[in-house]
């Protein structure tokens, strides 16, 4: 198995998929194909008629993709538009045509508006006709992405706000605590979470680094990497976006050169206060 080949076979058996570019490729931003499918999924299912099924999510055209502004996390899928292909079962009480533009719509919208998406088409797969209601189907797909999320979902890292030091010898500086600090600042962040899978740094615990710290000599500089989740009420890129903009600012100021910030967003959260 090559170099990225581990990454990639060990995201799909945890159920994350692919690393998603989010916004363009001035954007720097990603988003997990698990993360995304879940938003969608949920939207889908408020389409009255249908039953979710499988939703899948890929480059629309892999070889017109750009290269992105900033170093992007291993294995991700450079900032093209994207293609969305899902399953569905519909009543066969409904005209098939009105449906399918509804769900095709539903996704659509939820792709651009609530997360930040480029896409460029959705392509839909009639899998099945009930002839019962909704209402005594077995649970959706969005409902059992639900609940594997909340069994499945990425590795919690807590951040708390610093108390008055006591006196005593001066704390070592930890630059990653501090910028995480600045992230969970940011409206919108519920959490850092990062994701096995993605190779980088590994914190006590065995966790991997949800803020994520390299520095380069030729040429001079600092990129940043920092894996997080986003509250559901947010656009996910205009969270990221917010991130990448205050993180590069409180980084800069002992920095070696210019900074730069990739934001990979690993879980959007229902219902998921904010911290404040």
């Amino acid at each position: 198995m090559t170099d990225d080949g581990w990454p990639q076979a060990v995201r799909q058996q945890l159920g994350l998929g692919r690393l998603l570019p989010l916004g363009g490729p001035e954007d720097g931003s990603w988003i997990t194909e698990r993360a995304a499918g879940g938003v969608l999924s949920r939207a889908a299912s408020g389409v009255s008629g249908i039953r979710p099924g499988t939703l899948r999510i890929r480059l629309a055209d892999p070889e017109a993709a750009p290269e992105p502004s900033v170093p992007a996390p291993r294995t991700a899928l450079p900032p093209g538009p994207l293609r969305i292909e899902a399953d569905f079962s519909a009543q066969a009480r409904q005209p098939l045509p009105q449906v399918a533009e509804q769900l095709r719509h539903t996704l659509f919208a939820a792709a651009v508006e609530r997360l930040g998406l480029v896409v460029a088409e959705v392509n839909l797969h009639v899998t099945d006709l009930l002839e019962v209601p909704r209402s005594a189907q077995q649970p959706t797909a969005a409902e059992a992405c639900e609940s594997a999320a909340g069994e499945t979902s990425a590795s919690h890292v807590a951040v708390t706000k610093p108390e008055h030091p006591s006196p005593g010898p001066v704390p070592v500086r930890d630059p990653a605590a501090e910028l995480a600090t600045v992230v969970m600042a940011v409206p919108g962040v519920t959490r850092l979470a990062p994701v096995p899978g993605v190779p980088g740094p590994v914190a006590r615990g065995g966790l991997a680094c949800p803020v994520r710290i390299e520095d380069s000599d030729e040429p001079p500089g600092r990129h940043l990497q920092i894996h997080l989740a986003v509250a559901e009420t947010h656009r996910a890129l205009d969270v990221s976006l917010a991130v990448r903009a205050a993180v590069a600012a409180a980084a800069e100021g002992d920095a070696p050169g210019p900074v730069t910030v990739a934001v990979l967003v690993t879980a959007v959260e229902p219902g998921q206060a904010v911290p404040t």
